[in-house]
């Protein structure tokens, strides 16, 4: 999969996956409104070009406040996430090029104010879908945000994951309509958080076109 190509959809006016960015960016933005005075930590896991916070960030009244570590293992996508950080003046924005499963590289992040899961769920199996959500109160602080996406193809999972976050104290803030083909969440959590453990694989990424169910998914994840 050539991920840098499959970006380039966010720049498609007529593609869903714009739609779903605007929705996650939205997010974001009311996300860092509401967090509280100070400094903010946010994380991203498979991050992607980062558009999901960077672009947000360029002109939002809180961006000095803002720490972030995007964690992404396509290079070329990290290339480009660094070049739009650099581009904004976002200093405090770290790309790490490496495997997002892998629960060392948000040491130092963690609890986070703001935890992004944005096209990660529709690439890997129920099981690690269930076993990240598991990890979130590790990644999350008392108060924080996890927004995530996932498509709605059937089977539709969006339902079991908001099962999953609520069943481990994440509170569901907002959840897209059934009739948009992504399920768009934001749950924030009201537990406490537990240490990170360091060395633990949180998922094993398949892709979304080698899952079984999600063979004719077009492109989306």
């Amino acid at each position: 999969m050539d991920w840098k190509v499959w970006h380039e959809k966010y720049d498609d006016p007529a593609s869903p996956l714009t739609r779903r960015l605007r929705i996650v960016q939205g997010l974001v933005r009311q996300a860092l409104n509401e967090s509280p005075p100070g400094r903010l930590r946010v994380i991203s896991l498979c991050a992607g070009q980062g558009r999901d916070i960077l672009e947000v960030l360029a002109d939002h009244s809180r961006r000095e406040d803002v720490q972030v570590r995007l964690v992404e293992l396509d290079e070329g996508n990290c290339e480009l996430a660094k070049a739009a950080a650099q581009a904004s003046g976002l200093s405090q924005v770290e790309v790490v090029a490496a495997d997002a499963s892998r629960s060392e590289n948000y040491a130092g992040m963690t609890p986070a104010d703001l935890v992004l899961i944005c096209g990660l769920f529709g690439n890997i199996s129920d099981a690690d879908i269930e076993r990240v959500v598991a990890a979130c109160p590790q990644l999350c602080r008392t108060g924080g945000r996890v927004i995530w996406t996932r498509n709605r193809r059937a089977p539709d999972r969006v339902g079991r994951i908001c099962g999953w976050f609520e069943e481990r104290a994440f509170e569901r803030e907002w959840l897209s309509d059934e009739a948009f083909e992504f399920g768009v969440g934001m749950h924030r959590f009201a537990g406490t958080p537990e240490p990170l453990a360091l060395g633990r694989s949180l998922f094993s990424f398949v892709g979304y076109d080698r899952l079984p169910d999600e063979a004719d998914a077009s492109g989306a994840c």
